[in-house]
């Protein structure tokens, strides 16, 4: 028998509302909503399911999480929190400053963090497959850039695909670092997943790795995951997290690093 109207709006307020609790706290559990809620767990994971096939959750063990908002161009997000990643920059280049070779992944702070670098380091080598990453390291001719190939993504200014892999693949270097559209406890991830490719081989890649992003981050599930928390070795951000995404990388090890400032 097909839902009366009246039953189809309640189910809409209903969702409506679980969207609003996962904004506040977005790691919640089934039978926690239930309660929340007043309707059983049945109810609940129907209302799951329906929005995660809508785009706008994604499905954990015994519970939900918001996904993250399609992210605009690169051009956009440049002008968004600058401050805060200028202090991310700040206190992820002390962690890497010893660094003799990069790789840098695409991204508003790894650009950002790219200027600091150009500024500060002298006769370094650095691995990149962004453009503005390297148009920001070009203010420093000491600076040897290789400049990874591929296929141009316009939105991102980068490079991608099966060649950016495999040209990737022959070096080796210091230290990854990688930005993030999204972390959740079960690790770091990004909208697009040509990007999460070049994310997961510049790990492989590197003797140390480092994610530098900011707070929006947080408690957000994107398309394509590119690690598990066991592969990361510090995490820095400009607030700390809290609830099941902080259990998950102090029970992994991460080293996190509240930027200063």
């Amino acid at each position: 028998m097909a839902a009366g109207p009246g039953r189809y709006s309640k189910r809409v307020r209903r969702q409506q509302d679980i969207l609003q609790i996962l904004a506040q706290e977005p790691t919640m559990r089934v039978k926690a909503l239930a309660a929340r809620l007043e309707v059983t767990t049945e109810t609940i994971r129907r209302d799951l399911e329906e929005l995660a096939e809508q785009g706008l959750i994604s499905r954990t063990y015994g519970g939900a999480m918001l996904r993250a908002e399609a992210e605009p161009a690169l051009s956009q997000r440049e002008r968004e929190l600058v401050k805060e990643r200028e202090a991310i920059a700040r206190s992820a280049f002390r962690q890497c400053a010893h660094g003799k070779t990069f790789m840098i992944g695409s991204g508003a702070t790894t650009a950002i963090l790219a200027k600091r670098l150009a500024f500060e380091l002298r006769n370094v080598t650095v691995i990149a497959h962004s453009f503005a990453v390297a148009m920001a390291l070009a203010q420093n001719p000491t600076i040897r850039i290789i400049m990874a190939p591929g296929i141009y993504h316009a939105g991102e200014g980068a490079m991608h695909g099966a060649q950016t892999i495999r040209f990737l693949q022959d070096y080796a270097a210091d230290w990854a670092i990688l930005g993030a559209s999204a972390l959740s406890p079960d690790g770091p991830s990004d909208a697009l997943f040509e990007a999460a490719d070049v994310y997961g081989t510049m790990l492989r890649q590197a003797s140390h790795n480092m994610i530098v992003a900011d707070h929006s981050k947080f408690d957000r599930m994107a398309t394509a995951r590119y690690a598990q928390w066991s592969e990361i070795e510090t995490l820095v951000s400009d607030r700390r997290p809290e609830g099941p995404l902080m259990r998950a990388l102090e029970r992994r090890e991460v080293q996190f690093i509240l930027a200063e400032g």
